[in-house]
Protein backbone atom coordinates (compact mmCIF):
# COMPACT_ATOMS: atom_id res chain seq x y z
CA UNK A 1 0.00 0.00 0.00
CA UNK A 2 2.77 2.41 0.82
CA UNK A 3 6.54 2.39 1.22
CA UNK A 4 8.18 2.81 4.59
CA UNK A 5 10.85 1.46 6.89
CA UNK A 6 9.75 -0.62 9.85
CA UNK A 7 9.45 1.33 13.07
CA UNK A 8 11.83 0.60 15.89
CA UNK A 9 10.56 -1.96 18.36
CA UNK A 10 10.44 -1.46 22.11
CA UNK A 11 12.03 -4.85 22.64
CA UNK A 12 13.85 -7.35 20.49
CA UNK A 13 12.37 -10.49 18.99
CA UNK A 14 14.61 -12.55 21.25
CA UNK A 15 12.96 -11.06 24.30
CA UNK A 16 9.56 -12.34 23.20
CA UNK A 17 10.86 -15.87 22.90
CA UNK A 18 11.80 -15.93 26.62
CA UNK A 19 8.44 -14.82 27.93
CA UNK A 20 6.15 -17.34 29.58
CA UNK A 21 2.39 -17.66 29.39
CA UNK A 22 -0.14 -19.77 31.27
CA UNK A 23 -2.69 -21.71 29.17
CA UNK A 24 -5.79 -22.74 31.09
CA UNK A 25 -7.12 -25.78 29.22
CA UNK A 26 -10.27 -27.79 29.62
CA UNK A 27 -11.37 -31.02 27.96
CA UNK A 28 -8.06 -32.90 28.11
CA UNK A 29 -8.57 -36.55 28.96
CA UNK A 30 -6.08 -39.18 30.04
CA UNK A 31 -5.01 -41.31 27.08
CA UNK A 32 -1.96 -42.79 25.43
CA UNK A 33 -0.83 -39.42 24.11
CA UNK A 34 -1.35 -37.40 27.25
CA UNK A 35 0.30 -39.97 29.48
CA UNK A 36 3.59 -39.12 27.79
CA UNK A 37 3.37 -35.45 28.82
CA UNK A 38 5.26 -34.12 31.81
CA UNK A 39 2.32 -32.37 33.48
CA UNK A 40 -0.77 -33.85 35.18
CA UNK A 41 -4.04 -34.22 33.28
CA UNK A 42 -7.17 -33.79 35.34
CA UNK A 43 -10.18 -35.94 34.64
CA UNK A 44 -12.44 -32.91 35.06
CA UNK A 45 -12.10 -29.15 35.35
CA UNK A 46 -9.11 -27.37 33.81
CA UNK A 47 -5.37 -27.89 33.50
CA UNK A 48 -2.80 -25.07 33.56
CA UNK A 49 0.20 -25.30 31.27
CA UNK A 50 3.15 -22.88 31.20
CA UNK A 51 4.31 -22.18 27.64
CA UNK A 52 7.23 -20.09 26.28
CA UNK A 53 6.14 -17.38 23.83
CA UNK A 54 8.13 -19.01 21.00
CA UNK A 55 6.12 -22.23 21.30
CA UNK A 56 2.62 -20.77 21.71
CA UNK A 57 1.30 -21.71 18.26
CA UNK A 58 2.74 -25.23 18.39
CA UNK A 59 1.30 -25.79 21.85
CA UNK A 60 -2.13 -24.57 20.67
CA UNK A 61 -2.12 -27.12 17.85
CA UNK A 62 -0.96 -29.89 20.17
CA UNK A 63 -3.69 -29.14 22.71
CA UNK A 64 -6.28 -29.22 19.92
CA UNK A 65 -5.02 -32.63 18.77
CA UNK A 66 -5.44 -33.90 22.33
CA UNK A 67 -9.05 -32.77 22.38
CA UNK A 68 -8.48 -29.80 24.68
CA UNK A 69 -9.89 -26.28 24.56
CA UNK A 70 -7.95 -23.22 25.69
CA UNK A 71 -10.20 -21.09 27.88
CA UNK A 72 -7.68 -18.40 28.81
CA UNK A 73 -4.10 -17.26 28.17
CA UNK A 74 -2.32 -15.08 30.70
CA UNK A 75 1.26 -13.89 31.16
CA UNK A 76 3.19 -15.69 33.87
CA UNK A 77 4.06 -13.01 36.43
CA UNK A 78 5.04 -12.89 40.04
CA UNK A 79 1.31 -12.63 40.82
CA UNK A 80 0.51 -15.87 38.99
CA UNK A 81 -0.67 -18.72 41.18
CA UNK A 82 -0.25 -22.01 39.35
CA UNK A 83 1.11 -25.42 40.12
CA UNK A 84 1.19 -26.47 36.50
CA UNK A 85 4.31 -28.01 35.08
CA UNK A 86 5.93 -26.40 32.07
CA UNK A 87 5.17 -27.69 28.59
CA UNK A 88 8.18 -29.33 26.91
CA UNK A 89 10.49 -26.72 25.38
CA UNK A 90 14.05 -26.24 24.25
CA UNK A 91 13.80 -22.54 25.10
CA UNK A 92 15.40 -21.19 28.28
CA UNK A 93 12.85 -20.27 30.92
CA UNK A 94 12.73 -17.09 32.93
CA UNK A 95 11.72 -16.70 36.53
CA UNK A 96 8.26 -15.92 37.81
CA UNK A 97 9.29 -12.31 38.31
CA UNK A 98 8.74 -11.61 34.59
CA UNK A 99 6.34 -8.70 34.30
CA UNK A 100 5.88 -8.44 30.54
CA UNK A 101 2.23 -8.24 29.55
CA UNK A 102 0.42 -10.69 27.30
CA UNK A 103 0.67 -10.39 23.54
CA UNK A 104 -2.01 -12.99 22.96
CA UNK A 105 -5.16 -12.47 20.92
CA UNK A 106 -7.04 -10.73 23.72
CA UNK A 107 -8.58 -7.38 24.46
CA UNK A 108 -5.93 -4.83 23.52
CA UNK A 109 -4.45 -2.35 25.92
CA UNK A 110 -1.76 0.14 24.87
CA UNK A 111 1.05 -1.89 26.45
CA UNK A 112 -0.12 -5.08 24.71
CA UNK A 113 0.56 -3.85 21.16
CA UNK A 114 2.74 -6.27 19.12
CA UNK A 115 5.33 -4.45 17.02
CA UNK A 116 8.10 -5.77 14.74
CA UNK A 117 7.87 -9.40 15.77
CA UNK A 118 9.45 -10.09 12.38
CA UNK A 119 12.02 -7.85 10.67
CA UNK A 120 13.42 -7.60 7.12
CA UNK A 121 16.52 -9.60 8.04
CA UNK A 122 14.42 -12.35 9.58
CA UNK A 123 10.99 -12.28 7.89
CA UNK A 124 8.10 -14.63 8.42
CA UNK A 125 7.39 -16.72 5.35
CA UNK A 126 3.66 -16.87 4.77
CA UNK A 127 1.58 -19.01 2.45
CA UNK A 128 -1.15 -17.56 0.24
CA UNK A 129 -4.36 -19.50 0.83
CA UNK A 130 -6.83 -17.11 -0.82
CA UNK A 131 -6.68 -14.51 -3.60
CA UNK A 132 -9.83 -13.18 -5.23
CA UNK A 133 -11.01 -10.08 -7.08
CA UNK A 134 -13.03 -7.45 -5.23
CA UNK A 135 -13.89 -5.12 -8.13
CA UNK A 136 -17.05 -6.15 -9.95
CA UNK A 137 -17.45 -6.11 -13.74
CA UNK A 138 -17.51 -2.56 -15.06
CA UNK A 139 -15.37 -1.21 -12.24
CA UNK A 140 -12.07 0.66 -12.42
CA UNK A 141 -8.77 -1.19 -11.89
CA UNK A 142 -8.17 -4.37 -9.95
CA UNK A 143 -8.23 -4.92 -6.19
CA UNK A 144 -7.56 -8.32 -4.64
CA UNK A 145 -8.38 -9.79 -1.25
CA UNK A 146 -5.50 -11.99 -0.12
CA UNK A 147 -5.33 -14.28 2.88
CA UNK A 148 -2.13 -15.83 4.20
CA UNK A 149 -1.56 -18.76 6.53
CA UNK A 150 0.56 -17.63 9.50
CA UNK A 151 0.04 -20.69 11.70
CA UNK A 152 3.68 -21.79 11.58
CA UNK A 153 5.10 -18.69 13.23
CA UNK A 154 4.63 -16.19 16.03
CA UNK A 155 3.09 -13.39 13.96
CA UNK A 156 0.34 -11.57 15.85
CA UNK A 157 -1.38 -8.29 15.15
CA UNK A 158 -4.25 -5.99 16.08
CA UNK A 159 -6.94 -4.27 14.05
CA UNK A 160 -5.55 -1.09 12.49
CA UNK A 161 -1.95 -2.29 12.17
CA UNK A 162 0.01 -2.86 8.96
CA UNK A 163 2.23 -5.62 7.67
CA UNK A 164 5.34 -5.27 5.52
CA UNK A 165 5.90 -7.21 2.30
CA UNK A 166 9.15 -7.44 0.32
CA UNK A 167 8.62 -8.83 -3.18
CA UNK A 168 11.24 -11.28 -4.46
CA UNK A 169 13.93 -10.25 -6.91
CA UNK A 170 16.01 -7.12 -7.38
CA UNK A 171 15.52 -3.63 -8.73
CA UNK A 172 17.31 -2.04 -11.69
CA UNK A 173 20.35 -1.37 -9.51
CA UNK A 174 20.68 -4.99 -8.45
CA UNK A 175 19.42 -4.33 -4.92
CA UNK A 176 16.56 -6.13 -3.17
CA UNK A 177 13.17 -4.51 -3.67
CA UNK A 178 12.04 -2.12 -0.96
CA UNK A 179 9.56 -2.95 1.73
CA UNK A 180 5.92 -2.02 1.14
CA UNK A 181 3.39 -1.69 3.94
CA UNK A 182 -0.22 -2.79 3.63
CA UNK A 183 -3.02 -2.13 6.09
CA UNK A 184 -4.33 -5.38 7.54
CA UNK A 185 -7.92 -6.11 6.48
CA UNK A 186 -8.70 -8.87 9.00
CA UNK A 187 -9.27 -8.92 12.73
CA UNK A 188 -6.64 -10.25 15.12
CA UNK A 189 -8.37 -13.63 14.83
CA UNK A 190 -8.16 -13.76 11.02
CA UNK A 191 -10.95 -14.28 8.47
CA UNK A 192 -11.38 -17.85 9.65
CA UNK A 193 -11.51 -16.77 13.31
CA UNK A 194 -8.83 -19.31 14.27
CA UNK A 195 -5.83 -17.01 14.87
CA UNK A 196 -4.06 -18.64 11.91
CA UNK A 197 -4.44 -16.16 9.04
CA UNK A 198 -3.91 -12.54 8.04
CA UNK A 199 -5.68 -10.77 5.16
CA UNK A 200 -4.80 -7.81 2.94
CA UNK A 201 -6.72 -5.64 0.48
CA UNK A 202 -4.36 -4.79 -2.41
CA UNK A 203 -4.92 -2.56 -5.41
CA UNK A 204 -2.62 -3.20 -8.36
CA UNK A 205 -0.71 0.01 -8.98
CA UNK A 206 -0.87 0.96 -12.66
CA UNK A 207 0.09 4.25 -14.30
CA UNK A 208 1.43 5.68 -17.54
CA UNK A 209 5.07 6.74 -17.68
CA UNK A 210 5.01 10.44 -18.70
CA UNK A 211 8.28 10.09 -20.63
CA UNK A 212 7.67 6.87 -22.56
CA UNK A 213 3.88 6.63 -22.52
CA UNK A 214 4.17 2.99 -21.47
CA UNK A 215 2.06 1.44 -18.75
CA UNK A 216 3.99 0.84 -15.55
CA UNK A 217 2.88 -1.68 -12.95
CA UNK A 218 3.78 -1.52 -9.27
CA UNK A 219 6.33 -4.16 -8.30
CA UNK A 220 4.93 -5.28 -4.96
CA UNK A 221 1.24 -4.83 -5.78
CA UNK A 222 1.66 -6.81 -9.01
CA UNK A 223 3.49 -9.55 -7.13
CA UNK A 224 0.71 -9.85 -4.59
CA UNK A 225 -2.21 -9.50 -6.99
CA UNK A 226 -0.83 -12.27 -9.17
CA UNK A 227 0.01 -14.73 -6.39
CA UNK A 228 -1.48 -18.15 -6.89
CA UNK A 229 -3.30 -19.79 -4.02
CA UNK A 230 -0.82 -22.16 -2.42
CA UNK A 231 2.17 -19.91 -3.16
CA UNK A 232 4.68 -20.06 -0.32
CA UNK A 233 7.60 -18.00 0.97
CA UNK A 234 5.82 -14.65 0.96
CA UNK A 235 8.21 -12.53 3.05
CA UNK A 236 6.30 -10.68 5.78
CA UNK A 237 7.57 -8.20 8.37
CA UNK A 238 5.95 -6.48 11.31
CA UNK A 239 3.36 -5.81 12.39
CA UNK A 240 3.76 -2.05 12.69
CA UNK A 241 1.58 0.87 13.67
CA UNK A 242 -0.21 2.28 16.69
CA UNK A 243 -1.97 5.22 15.03
CA UNK A 244 -5.06 3.38 13.76
CA UNK A 245 -5.83 1.06 16.66
CA UNK A 246 -9.45 0.60 17.66
CA UNK A 247 -10.26 2.01 21.12
CA UNK A 248 -11.20 -0.60 23.73
CA UNK A 249 -14.33 1.37 24.72
CA UNK A 250 -17.30 -0.71 23.61
CA UNK A 251 -19.60 2.35 23.75
CA UNK A 252 -17.46 4.53 21.49
CA UNK A 253 -18.64 6.32 18.36
CA UNK A 254 -16.33 5.48 15.44
CA UNK A 255 -16.52 7.72 12.35
CA UNK A 256 -14.54 6.23 9.46
CA UNK A 257 -13.64 8.12 6.28
CA UNK A 258 -12.26 5.82 3.59
CA UNK A 259 -11.36 5.84 -0.08
CA UNK A 260 -10.51 2.73 -2.09
CA UNK A 261 -8.29 0.24 -0.30
CA UNK A 262 -8.41 2.54 2.73
CA UNK A 263 -11.36 0.33 3.64
CA UNK A 264 -8.90 -2.33 4.89
CA UNK A 265 -8.55 -1.32 8.57
CA UNK A 266 -12.24 -0.43 8.76
CA UNK A 267 -13.21 -3.87 7.50
CA UNK A 268 -11.18 -5.25 10.40
CA UNK A 269 -12.97 -2.94 12.85
CA UNK A 270 -16.44 -3.83 11.56
CA UNK A 271 -15.76 -7.56 11.48
CA UNK A 272 -14.60 -7.36 15.12
CA UNK A 273 -17.57 -5.24 16.13
CA UNK A 274 -20.30 -7.21 14.42
CA UNK A 275 -19.25 -10.44 12.65
CA UNK A 276 -17.24 -11.87 15.51
CA UNK A 277 -18.79 -12.33 18.92
CA UNK A 278 -16.33 -12.53 21.81
CA UNK A 279 -16.81 -12.42 25.55
CA UNK A 280 -14.06 -9.82 25.90
CA UNK A 281 -15.50 -7.34 23.35
CA UNK A 282 -19.17 -6.50 22.80
CA UNK A 283 -19.53 -3.35 20.71
CA UNK A 284 -22.55 -1.29 21.77
CA UNK A 285 -21.63 2.08 20.28
CA UNK A 286 -22.06 3.55 16.80
CA UNK A 287 -19.85 2.90 13.78
CA UNK A 288 -20.33 5.17 10.77
CA UNK A 289 -18.46 4.43 7.53
CA UNK A 290 -18.35 7.06 4.78
CA UNK A 291 -16.80 5.22 1.83
CA UNK A 292 -15.57 7.01 -1.29
CA UNK A 293 -15.33 5.07 -4.56
CA UNK A 294 -15.52 6.02 -8.27
CA UNK A 295 -18.26 3.59 -9.36
CA UNK A 296 -20.67 1.12 -7.77
CA UNK A 297 -18.65 -1.92 -8.97
CA UNK A 298 -15.72 -0.49 -6.98
CA UNK A 299 -17.50 -0.80 -3.62
CA UNK A 300 -15.16 -3.26 -1.96
CA UNK A 301 -16.83 -5.84 0.31
CA UNK A 302 -20.19 -4.36 -0.76
CA UNK A 303 -22.39 -7.36 0.01
CA UNK A 304 -20.95 -7.89 3.48
CA UNK A 305 -21.04 -4.20 4.39
CA UNK A 306 -24.67 -3.85 3.37
CA UNK A 307 -25.57 -7.02 5.23
CA UNK A 308 -24.06 -5.58 8.41
CA UNK A 309 -25.90 -2.27 7.92
CA UNK A 310 -29.17 -4.13 7.52
CA UNK A 311 -28.56 -6.43 10.48
CA UNK A 312 -27.31 -3.75 12.90
CA UNK A 313 -29.17 -0.54 11.95
CA UNK A 314 -28.80 0.95 15.43
CA UNK A 315 -25.04 0.44 15.58
CA UNK A 316 -23.74 0.65 12.01
CA UNK A 317 -24.34 3.38 9.47
CA UNK A 318 -23.08 3.01 5.89
CA UNK A 319 -22.79 6.00 3.54
CA UNK A 320 -21.33 5.86 0.03
CA UNK A 321 -19.74 8.72 -1.91
CA UNK A 322 -19.70 7.46 -5.52
CA UNK A 323 -17.91 10.18 -7.45
CA UNK A 324 -18.81 9.19 -11.02
CA UNK A 325 -22.43 8.39 -10.32
CA UNK A 326 -23.68 10.68 -7.53
CA UNK A 327 -23.96 14.46 -7.40
CA UNK A 328 -23.39 16.70 -4.41
CA UNK A 329 -25.62 19.59 -3.38
CA UNK A 330 -23.89 21.90 -5.89
CA UNK A 331 -24.27 19.50 -8.77
CA UNK A 332 -20.63 18.41 -8.71
CA UNK A 333 -19.11 15.00 -8.10
CA UNK A 334 -19.81 13.30 -4.81
CA UNK A 335 -16.68 12.82 -2.71
CA UNK A 336 -16.13 11.94 0.96
CA UNK A 337 -15.83 15.65 1.81
CA UNK A 338 -19.20 16.20 0.12
CA UNK A 339 -20.76 13.81 2.61
CA UNK A 340 -18.99 15.58 5.47
CA UNK A 341 -20.69 18.82 4.36
CA UNK A 342 -24.03 17.05 3.99
CA UNK A 343 -23.91 15.56 7.48
CA UNK A 344 -21.82 18.27 9.16
CA UNK A 345 -24.35 19.00 11.92
CA UNK A 346 -24.46 15.36 13.00
CA UNK A 347 -20.71 14.85 12.65
CA UNK A 348 -19.75 17.91 14.72
CA UNK A 349 -22.29 17.04 17.39
CA UNK A 350 -20.65 13.61 17.64
CA UNK A 351 -17.08 14.94 17.59
CA UNK A 352 -17.70 17.11 20.63
CA UNK A 353 -18.44 14.02 22.70
CA UNK A 354 -15.38 12.49 24.42
CA UNK A 355 -16.12 8.96 23.24
CA UNK A 356 -16.11 9.85 19.52
CA UNK A 357 -13.12 8.90 17.36
CA UNK A 358 -12.49 10.12 13.81
CA UNK A 359 -10.52 7.87 11.44
CA UNK A 360 -9.28 8.57 7.92
CA UNK A 361 -7.59 6.07 5.60
CA UNK A 362 -6.86 6.08 1.88
CA UNK A 363 -4.84 7.90 -0.76
CA UNK A 364 -3.02 10.97 0.57
CA UNK A 365 -4.92 13.17 -1.87
CA UNK A 366 -8.04 12.75 0.25
CA UNK A 367 -6.64 14.53 3.30
CA UNK A 368 -6.29 18.17 2.10
CA UNK A 369 -9.86 18.61 0.78
CA UNK A 370 -11.37 16.82 3.78
CA UNK A 371 -9.32 18.94 6.18
CA UNK A 372 -10.39 22.07 4.30
CA UNK A 373 -14.02 20.98 4.57
CA UNK A 374 -13.73 20.41 8.31
CA UNK A 375 -12.10 23.83 8.68
CA UNK A 376 -14.95 25.55 6.85
CA UNK A 377 -17.72 23.61 8.58
CA UNK A 378 -16.14 24.15 11.99
CA UNK A 379 -15.90 27.89 11.39
CA UNK A 380 -19.64 28.00 10.62
CA UNK A 381 -20.18 26.59 14.11
CA UNK A 382 -17.79 28.92 15.86
CA UNK A 383 -15.06 26.28 16.18
CA UNK A 384 -11.40 26.70 15.27
CA UNK A 385 -10.67 23.41 13.50
CA UNK A 386 -6.90 23.59 13.96
CA UNK A 387 -7.28 23.88 17.72
CA UNK A 388 -10.07 21.34 17.84
CA UNK A 389 -8.08 18.86 15.75
CA UNK A 390 -4.99 19.26 17.94
CA UNK A 391 -7.06 18.59 21.04
CA UNK A 392 -8.62 15.51 19.44
CA UNK A 393 -5.14 14.27 18.58
CA UNK A 394 -3.96 14.91 22.12
CA UNK A 395 -6.95 12.96 23.41
CA UNK A 396 -6.13 10.11 21.01
CA UNK A 397 -9.42 10.58 19.16
CA UNK A 398 -8.06 11.52 15.72
CA UNK A 399 -6.45 8.79 13.62
CA UNK A 400 -5.12 9.38 10.10
CA UNK A 401 -3.27 7.04 7.76
CA UNK A 402 -2.86 8.12 4.16
CA UNK A 403 -0.42 6.86 1.54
Amino acid sequence: MYGSSLAASASSTAAFGKRLFVYEVEGLSQNGQTESTNYPIRRSGTTKIVVPYSRMNKEMRRITRLGGKIVSIKPLSDDSQTTAATAPSNQPQQSNTAKNKSMTQAKAKPKDIPVNIYRPKNPFMGKCVENYELVEEGGVGTVRHLTFDISEGDLRYLEGQSIGIIPPGEDDRGKPHKLRLYSIASTRHGDRVDDKTISLCVRQLEYEDPDTGKTVYGVCSSYLCNLEEGAENVAMMGPVGKEMLLPPDEDATIIMLATGTGIAPFRAYLWRMFKEQHEDYKFKGLAWLIFGIPKTPNILYKEELEELAQKYPDNFRLTYAISREQKNADGGKMYVQSRVIEYADQIFEMLQKPKTHLYMCGLKGMEPPINETFTEEAQKRGINWDDFRKQMKKDDRLHIEVY
